[in-house]
Formats: C-alpha cells, sequence, structure tokens
C-alpha cells in the first residue's frame, strides 16, 4: 500500500525527537539533518562485526583479525631514524601493541589510557603479538560488552557533531528513538507487485536493517534495495529526459550539400569502419523529425573530429549555424585550427570565441553570428554570455561534456529553438558511467583506429633512470623527430606545481639538452604567447615541447614519438591515456616513459596498468574503480549524483536492472499519473525536482 509519506511523524522537525532539541538540531541541520526521514537516511560508513571478535590470546601472525580491548598504555617514541606512536591494549587473555608511523598528532590525540576500543589489522609478530597501523574506532563506556557478538554501525561524523555527544553511539541511541517514534511502517514508494516483480525486500524493513544488522545476509539484502533505489531514481530521471526530447520536433537535414561532399572528396584518408558506422548514425538523426542527443565516444586517435566536421557540415549546407563548445581557451584554440583547416578549404566561414579578447574582435564575431555570415563558431564559456546571438543555430557540439555543469549547457541550448546536440568525449567511458551521467543520449563509438597509427610502447621508470631516457630522447631528436615533456598541474598545488615544470624547462633548456630547441607552454600564458609556441613546435622550430597537462586533448603533432610525464603516479590513468594519445600520430611509433617519483605498492599497480594495455576503455574501468566517477572525470559532478549507497564501479548488474525497469515504466506511463506510479512520481518529485530541467512532469 502506498502511503503519502508527508502525512506520517517521517517529516517532524528533529528538534522535537528525544535525546535532540534545539542546539543538537541546529548543528546537525549543517550536514543535511532536518528530519526523521534524513536522520534514518544517514546511513552508517561502514560496521564492526562484533560476531567475530577474537580474544588476543586466539590471535595468529598472519591473519586479519579484530580485537576488543582497553588501551592500558601509550607512548610516542622519539627515535633518530623515525618516529613513532605506540599504545598497549588488553583484553581478559593477553596484550597486543599497536603502532603508527604517520598521522602521528592526529593519533596520539585521540587514544588515551583507560579507552575501549576495537582495533582491527594483519597481525604480525616484533617482541610479542602487534599489529601496525591498524583500524580502530574508540567506544562508549561498556559497549565492549553490551555490543559482544552484534554488527554494530559507524557513522560518519564532524568535529561539531562529536563535541554535542553525537559521535557512532550517539547516532545509534537517536536512531532508536527514531524508530519507536515512528508510528507503523514507513511507507514504500515502490508497490508490493513491483517489489515482488524485482525481488526487493520492502523498504521498512531494510531501513531498520541497515542500522541495526542481526546478519552479514540481512546487511547485504538492505544494500541491495538501498542501491537499487538509487539507480532507480537516476535510470528514471534519464528515461524522462530522454522521453521529453523525444518529444520535441528538431530540423530535418536529409540532403548531403556541397560543403560536405567537397570536405569528403579532400580528405586525405580513408574514414574507418567505425567512422562510417558512427556518421551513418548521426545523418540518421539529423534526417529524422527528433532532435538529435547523441554523445560521440571514441579512443584517443580514433578521428572524432572528422566524424563532427562532417556532421557540422552536413548542417551548413542547410544555411544553419553550428557552435563548438570546448572547456578550456587551449583546447579552443586547438579545436579553431583543426575544424578552420576543414571549412577555410571549402569556404564555410569561421570564427573564435574566448575570454580576454578585444573589445572590436569580439564585437565582429558577435556581429558575424547575428548576421549568419559567420557558420561555425568555437568557443569557450564565453558563448553562454547573454549578447551573444545567432541568426540560425542549428548543432550545438560541446566538447568533453561532463567539465560543464546542466546550467551552462542549458544556456546554450535556449540560444535556439531545439538544435541538434553532439557531446564528444575523449575520454572512453565505461558502460555503467556511460548510462548513469549520459543515460539520455544515443551513444555513437568509434572503436577503431586508423590503419596507420601506430602502438606507443610504455614504460614504468624510476626518478634515477632518467639519464638514459635522456639518451634516448636524444637519439630521436637526432632522427629529425619531437618530444613532450609533461609536468602534473593539481589544483591544489597550483603554484607549486608551476615552479616545478619552470624549473624542468630551465634544467632541459641549459643543461641536459643545451643543444636542442626547447620550449615551454603552461595555461597561464597569454593566448599570443601560447599560440607563438605551439605554433612553433607544430612547424618542427622546437624540438623538446615542456608542458603541463594543458596538451591533454587536442593536439596534434605527427611527427612527436616521445613523451615523458613526471611523477605519473600523480596523475589519473585515463589522463595519462589521453597524455599518451599525444605521440606516435604519424608514421613512426612512439614511446611513452612515466617516470614514478614516489612508488608505492599502488602507482606500481596503476602504473603497470599502461604498461600492459592502449586500450582506453580497460584503462578506464580500471581507473574507475580505484578513483570513482567525480576524479575519473578530473571534476567533482556537484550535485548530480545523489547517492549514498551507490558504487558505479561494482554496481553494473544493479544499474542494468533498474535502468530497464524505469525506461519501461516511462514508456507506458510518461507523466507517471497510474495508481501504481503515484509513490515513484511523489518520491521523484520531493527528492529530485532539482534535476528536472527538459523533463516535462508536473
Amino acid at each position: 500500500m502506498i502511503v503519502n509519506i508527508s502525512s506520517t511523524p517521517l517529516h517532524n522537525d528533529i528538534k522535537f525527537l528525544k535525546g535532540v532539541g534545539p542546539r543538537r538540531a541546529s548543528v546537525l541541520a549543517e550536514v543535511g539533518i532536518r528530519t526523521l526521514l534524513d536522520l534514518i537516511y544517514h546511513f552508517p560508513r561502514r560496521y564492526l562485526d562484533h560476531t567475530n571478535v577474537q580474544s588476543i590470546s586466539d590471535l595468529r601472525v598472519g591473519d586479519e583479525s579484530m580485537i576488543i580491548g582497553r588501551i592500558t598504555a601509550q607512548t610516542l617514541h622519539r627515535t633518530r631514524r623515525r618516529p613513532y606512536f605506540q599504545i598497549s591494549v588488553e583484553d581478559e587473555t593477553g596484550s597486543l601493541t599497536c603502532r603508527w608511523f604517520n598521522a602521528l598528532s592526529w593519533v596520539t590525540e585521540r587514544l588515551q589510557v583507560g579507552l575501549p576500543i576495537a582495533i582491527y589489522g594483519k597481525v604480525d609478530f616484533y617482541r610479542g603479538l602487534q599489529i601496525t597501523h591498524p583500524d580502530f574506532d574508540i567506544l562508549g563506556e561498556g559497549e565492549e560488552l553490551v555490543n559482544t557478538g552484534r554488527i554494530l554501525a559507524l557513522y560518519p561524523s564532524t568535529a561539531a557533531l562529536k563535541k554535542m555527544g553525537l559521535d557512532s553511539r550517539g547516532f545509534r541511541r537517536l536512531l532508536t528513538h527514531a524508530f519507536q517514534k515512528i508510528d507503523g511502517e514507513i511507507p514504500d514508494h515502490f508497490t508490493d507487485s513491483f517489489c515482488e516483480r524485482e525481488r526487493l525486500p520492502a523498504l521498512d524493513g531494510i531501513l531498520r536493517t541497515i542500522h541495526q544488522p542481526e546478519t552479514l545476509e540481512e546487511l547485504e539484502q538492505a544494500r541491495f534495495r538501498l542501491k537499487y533505489d538509487e539507480h532507480f531514481f537516476l535510470q528514471l530521471l534519464m528515461a524522462l529526459r530522454r522521453y521529453a526530447q523525444r518529444q520535441r520536433n528538431g530540423r530535418v537535414y536529409r540532403q548531403t550539400g556541397p560543403y560536405v561532399r567537397k570536405i569528403y572528396a579532400a580528405l586525405p584518408f580513408e574514414l574507418t569502419h567505425a567512422q562510417i558506422r558512427v556518421m551513418k548514425e548521426i545523418r540518421k538523426d539529423l534526417s529524422s523529425s527528433h532532435q538529435m542527443n547523441r554523445l560521440l565516444q571514441g579512443d584517443v586517435g580514433s578521428g572524432k573530429t572528422v566524424v563532427a566536421m562532417l556532421s557540422a557540415a552536413l548542417v551548413i549546407d542547410h544555411g544553419a549555424q553550428v557552435a563548438v563548445m570546448v572547456p578550456t581557451e587551449i583546447l579552443a584554440e586547438q579545436h579553431f585550427m583543426e575544424f578552420d583547416r576543414y571549412c577555410q578549404a571549402v569556404g564555410i566561414q569561421t570564427a573564435i570565441l574566448k575570454g580576454g579578447m578585444k573589445e572590436a574582435q569580439r564585437r565582429e564575431v558577435l556581429a558575424g553570428l547575428q548576421s549568419g555570415t559567420i557558420q561555425l563558431v568555437v568557443g569557450t564559456h564565453a558563448l553562454l554570455q547573454e549578447d551573444i546571438l545567432f541568426q540560425d543555430l542549428g548543432m550545438i557540439i560541446v566538447d568533453e561534456q561532463h567539465r560543464f555543469g546542466v546550467e551552462q549547457r542549458k544556456r546554450l541550448i535556449q540560444k535556439s529553438i531545439y538544435p541538434e546536440i553532439l557531446a564528444m568525449t575523449a575520454t572512453p567511458i565505461p558502460r555503467t558511467l556511460a548510462i548513469t551521467y549520459h543515460g539520455d543520449m544515443d551513444v555513437s563509438l568509434l572503436d577503431e583506429l586508423p590503419s596507420n597509427r601506430q602502438p606507443v610502447r610504455t614504460r614504468v621508470v624510476a626518478a634515477n633512470d632518467l639519464a638514459n631516457v635522456y639518451r634516448e630522447i636524444d637519439k630521436e631528436l637526432a632522427a629529425g623527430r619531437q618530444a613532450f615533456v609533461i609536468y602534473p598541474l593539481i589544483e591544489e598545488s597550483e603554484n607549486l606545481d608551476l615552479k616545478a615544470a619552470e624549473t624542468g624547462y630551465c634544467l632541459l633548456r641549459d643543461t641536459v639538452f643545451p643543444n636542442r630547441q626547447v620550449g615551454y607552454i603552461h595555461g597561464r600564458l597569454a593566448a599570443d604567447e601560447r599560440q607563438a609556441v605551439m605554433r612553433a613546435f607544430k612547424n618542427k622550430e622546437l624540438q623538446i615541447l615542456v608542458s603541463t597537462t594543458v596538451v591533454e586533448v587536442g593536439i596534434d603533432i605527427p611527427n612527436a614519438t616521445v613523451m615523458v610525464i613526471e611523477n605519473a603516479e600523480r596523475f589519473g590513468l585515463s589522463q595519462l591515456h589521453q597524455l599518451r594519445g599525444r605521440i606516435g600520430r604519424g608514421t613512426h611509433a612512439g614511446t611513452c616513459y612515466l617516470v614514478q617519483a614516489k612508488q608505492t605498492a599502488e602507482s606500481e599497480r596503476r602504473l603497470k596498468v599502461m604498461e600492459r594495455t592502449n586500450n582506453g576503455f580497460e584503462i578506464s574501468d580500471e581507473d574507475l574503480k580505484i578513483r570513482g566517477p567525480g576524479e575519473f572525470f578530473g571534476i567533482r559532478q556537484h550535485g548530480y549524483m545523489k547517492t549514498k549507497m551507490a558504487d558505479l564501479a561494482l554496481d553494473g548488474p544493479i544499474i542494468r536492472q533498474a535502468r530497464q525497469c524505469a525506461f519501461q515504466i516511462v514508456a507506458d506511463d510518461p507523466n507517471l499519473n497510474k495508481p501504481r506510479n503515484i509513490g515513484i512520481r511523489n518520491h521523484f518529485m520531493q527528492h529530485y525536482k532539482d534535476m528536472l530541467e527538459f523533463v516535462n512532469i508536473g
């Protein structure tokens, strides 16, 4: 039975719950907990499985174990080699030593003699049983006895919450009061028949279980249901967007005109089978009455620009304009050069629009867009400004779409009436991520490289092996080829990174390669300086280009065969793959050296993936597992992924199940008006209404 959740105590102000009050309520509100329902959806971050607690006397060297005891001694040892913090923990059967060598001030503040504590980690032996760098949780008085044999929930908290007594133990108390307060069952947004069909346990039971699990099996069932819910409503959003988009009539671009024919005839190469297949998919969209909304996904060097140019030419042939929006000025400059090369050959008028242009130059571009004399424009966020008006904007091409917010894309789309949309990404996106972030789009895949592309050999090298690397570079330069040397540029340490890149440039120019022509480029250079350096490198006036990550995408130097990436362990795998794609684009094979400055087991494992394969999709799958979706894309997706339990790297089967169900519901009931879908509609409108742009659901 579906109940309107707003009519239950679940929406009561949290301050009226036993144990809260106004002061605690204000601190809880800071982390988004304002009602009983918010509290119930404040899920544990992890669990202590007290069903497997061992006595210290039963511990075996090499096992991952958990013990519960009390701290009986603590010491900070300041040795000549390395300081460390040590505690002794005792239970009724024996004692155990724990040591920490990192984050010493953080640990010493928290671990005091007399505290009951749960310790877990790998047991080893050094003058007795010990665990180095164990995980630990400080327990409330008596909890080591009361909760033995149970699975204990541990909650995310903040310093302000802990100051108010709302650590894990405090949250467990509040949740006990909350479940006592609820009158009857927590209403489910899914009907009984829906849950039976999808094999989902009831919402009321799993929300209680997630906080107070009796067994690990029950806990897994609860996690499955909560993951399913999160994925289902994200896929429902995608299904509603897709349905709304399909109801909008776009223009029809049926005929192949002179621009397309001339560009195609002038290509100095044959299109790959994948490019031909994708062009057919795009032409089918453009010749239909529905607005195109397509994602063009392709590995490094697969030829996305040619496909985008032919698609743009087809629209321009019908008298409409095309806007290409890219996230950075450097990428805008590179794309403009690439598109303009094709356009000049056939007489298409182009322009570039970016921040910092001279006012007279900007006015000229604006006039050309409004009059229609400029047929294709490449630009950054500058395209979004209110005074940018088009005579007839027929197609928008968005490169690296994930780098733009929803509102930004919407502002450009609103400069026309239902323009055709082609999004491009050079980052191969794992399927689970594609159907979550781009699930409302049709996807075209360029999964074939041109026949003349040489595979790039990749080697992981230590910093002390750079002399040998430089000798290999010099051999390539002597043979007439060129090289990139890349330095990281991470936002949190941008100034330090730029300083390191500049120091590296001076070292290479003055000491390592004094007889070679070395250039330097970074994002803070003025646009004309950047263009001058890139032009010199492209024209072979420079042999080595030292750069930050501004060359990650969109730069084509066929003569470059060597790349050195400094501090490679600081990059994501997908970013390394993008950088590596800048070499080996001509007739000669390329070699990429990944310089590992800080060697750890984790960085070794990650970089070995780059040595093993050139397959972008295999690399992106690994990258997603390691870094998660926000870091995978290089930015955090603020306000989009409303998930607490979902794991995009591991939830593939759940995502596909939820997606199929969500799309079937929207196909049958696009306004969610049927009685069986009212609970779904209410939950969706309550929690996802701020994500409803372009979705016509009242």
